[in-house]
């Protein structure tokens, strides 16, 4: 994609301050990372009203059982996302996907007010939105660049991602109790599709190279049609490592987010009956706002944190340890929260150990993995790679679920059992880290 014959423009080389931008690729740099930005923004509105709907209502082993029922919805959306991956162009199928969830949010505002109870329908909703629509950005973005240049502007994308995610999670702080939840959710559809008309723009204004390169022309409709997602990732070795590496991530991600939530819910009842409210109603009533508001402080620091280190480690890692290190630093970052978990099981802790691993999460690991993608097929990226970000990773709320459950109803395990339990997985997630790592430089040709 590098074309050194003509001269950086004005907007190529500020964004060169930041990462390696080449000559051709700042337009559409730009317009997607902008559109990543908005698509986070929407997304960090709506999930503090998710976490208020599902603890409120149902507490967190609640939440972690609706995690569970994500992956099996998903067993109905990944194949009929496929479908219509095979059926449609690239930009149609952007724009009718997108399109489809921009609707449901409208109707969940309509929904709510009826008094009609959304908690567990809206947090499934939540899980699959975000695991497809985000999904399928990276899929876009991977379709534009080639394995040279992604390496080099992921950064920037990654930026605009943890950038969204910071000031969705910051407004819906300040909006919450002056506008209330449910009209959060039309701000978040506005956003959506803001989001999409930059996200076309891009594609529009995608590289020369990648408009010329063989193969790269040929129409979803027919590329898309030879083979099945789970067929592709049963003949990869590579993809079925990435498969496991998300169902880890994950596993590890929701049993911790099991204990944040457990731990914010008694801290929300206690609040509520200091208080005053009495009788169960009242006290669920003043748990939400609560809530709430903590996750959406806790959402703005984190995300916070994961756009400093994407602004000013990620392309630096990237570069200068390569992909196969960076993929060890976030299960090393778990290994030591966890650690400290087992010595000190409580809010605070758990709060900061979930703050560090989050950030790495959003930030560097995200757009890492996402570079993993660059050296696959287009079949590979469009689906596949929704199958391993949507029924590989619920598959791990799945599993967290059954954890959760054996846990709480037959051992009576608290902070530090699931700690424990959470360490052993770790050390599993860095076997399969260092595996997917040979790999990749192997795949790529360059010795990292």
């Amino acid at each position: 994609m590098t074309n050194t014959s003509t001269r950086r423009s004005p907007l190529e080389r500020f964004l060169s301050l930041f990462a390696d931008v080449q000559p051709g690729e700042g337009r559409a740099t730009i317009l997607l990372t902008l559109a990543v930005f908005l698509l986070l923004t929407s997304y960090y509105i709506i999930k503090p009203v998710r976490e208020a709907l599902i603890l409120a209502g149902g507490g967190a082993a609640v939440k972690s059982y609706a995690s569970a029922g994500q992956a099996l919805l998903l067993l109905i959306t990944v194949p009929a996302y496929a479908r219509l991956a095979g059926r449609l162009p690239r930009r149609r199928l952007l724009a009718t996907v997108t399109l489809f969830f921009t609707v449901c949010l409208v109707i969940f505002y309509l929904l709510a007010r009826f008094a009609v109870p959304l908690g567990v329908a809206f947090y499934l909703w939540v899980g699959v939105f975000n695991v497809t629509v985000i999904a399928q950005f990276w899929s876009l973005a991977n379709d534009l660049y080639t394995p040279e240049a992604g390496k080099r502007v992921f950064a920037i994308l990654g930026f605009g991602a943890s950038a969204g995610a910071v000031f969705g999670a910051w407004i819906t702080g300040r909006l919450i109790e002056p506008l209330g939840i449910y009209q959060l959710l039309l701000l978040s559809a506005v956003l959506l599709v803001v989001s999409l008309v930059l996200s076309l723009a891009g594609e529009q204004r995608r590289p020369a190279e990648v408009r010329t390169a063989p193969g790269v022309l040929k129409d979803l409709t027919t590329s898309l049609e030879e083979r099945g997602a789970f067929d592709l990732v049963r003949a990869s070795r590579y993809l079925q490592l990435l498969a496991l590496l998300s169902l880890l991530t994950n596993l590890v991600n929701t049993t911790g987010e099991y204990l944040l939530g457990e731990l914010v819910t008694q801290s929300a009842r206690e609040f509520a009956m200091a208080g005053g409210a009495a009788d169960e109603t009242a006290i669920k009533a003043a748990m939400g706002p609560w809530i709430g508001s903590f996750y959406a402080n806790f959402f703005s620091i984190v995300n916070l944190v994961g756009l400093l280190l994407q602004l000013f480690a990620v392309s630096r890692l990237v570069k200068y340890v390569g992909v196969p290190i960076c993929l060890l630093i976030l299960p090393l970052i778990a290994l030591g929260g966890y650690s400290l978990l087992l010595l000190w099981p409580a809010l605070t802790m758990v709060r900061w150990a979930k703050t560090a691993e989050n950030a790495t999460d959003y930030s560097l690991q995200n757009t890492v993995r996402n570079m993993l993608w660059l050296p696959t097929s287009r079949q590979e990226k469009y689906k596949a790679k929704q199958l391993v970000d949507t029924f590989c990773v619920r598959l791990g709320d799945v599993l967290s679920a059954v954890a959760v459950f054996v846990g709480t109803t037959w051992l009576a395990a608290g902070v530090s059992g699931f700690a424990a339990f959470n360490l052993v997985l770790v050390g599993l997630w860095l076997i399969v880290a260092v595996a997917i790592g040979r790999r990749f430089t192997q795949l790529t040709g360059n010795a990292e």
